[in-house]
C-alpha cells in the first residue's frame, strides 16, 4: 500500500513478502535507522513505523500486538500497552506522544519502505 505520492521519498527494498508473518510484524534496519514493517493480512495492508518505543526507550514496536480500533490500524507497545496509530502515529490512549510512520508499497513480491529524502541525506 503506497500512502504517498511525495517525489521526495526514497523508496528501499525491506524484504521479500513471505519474510514478515501475517498478521503480524519484523524490525528491518536501513542504514542507522530501525523499522518496525507490519503485514495485516486480514486487511489486506502494509504499515511501517519507528521500532523506537518513545515510552520506555527500546526497540520492540515491531513485536507490538497489532490491531484496528474504529477502523484505524494500531499497534500496541508489547511493555505497556500503549497503542500508537499506524495511518498517522499518534497515540491512541493518551497524548503524550507519537511515533513516526512510513509509506510501504509492494511490487512483485517485494515490500518497499519509503524514506524522505532528508532522512536519506543525513546517512549518505
Amino acid at each position: 500500500m503506497n500512502r504517498s505520492s511525495n517525489d521526495s521519498i526514497t523508496w528501499f527494498p525491506a524484504c521479500k513478502l513471505e519474510d514478515v508473518p501475517a498478521n503480524g510484524g519484523v524490525c528491518v534496519k536501513y542504514n542507522d535507522e530501525q523499522i518496525a514493517l507490519f503485514h495485516f493480512a486480514r486487511r489486506g495492508e502494509w504499515y511501517a513505523s519507528q521500532n523506537l518505543c518513545p515510552h520506555r526507550q527500546q526497540m520492540v514496536l515491531s513485536r507490538g500486538i497489532i490491531g484496528s480500533e474504529n477502523g484505524e490500524p494500531k499497534v500496541a507497545c508489547p511493555f505497556h500497552k500503549k497503542t500508537f496509530s499506524l495511518v498517522d502515529g499518534h497515540c491512541i490512549n493518551g497524548a503524550e506522544c507519537a511515533i513516526k510512520v512510513y509509506p510501504v508499497k509492494v511490487e512483485d513480491g517485494q515490500v518497499f519502505i519509503g524514506v524522505s529524502k532528508c532522512v536519506e541525506e543525513v546517512y549518505a
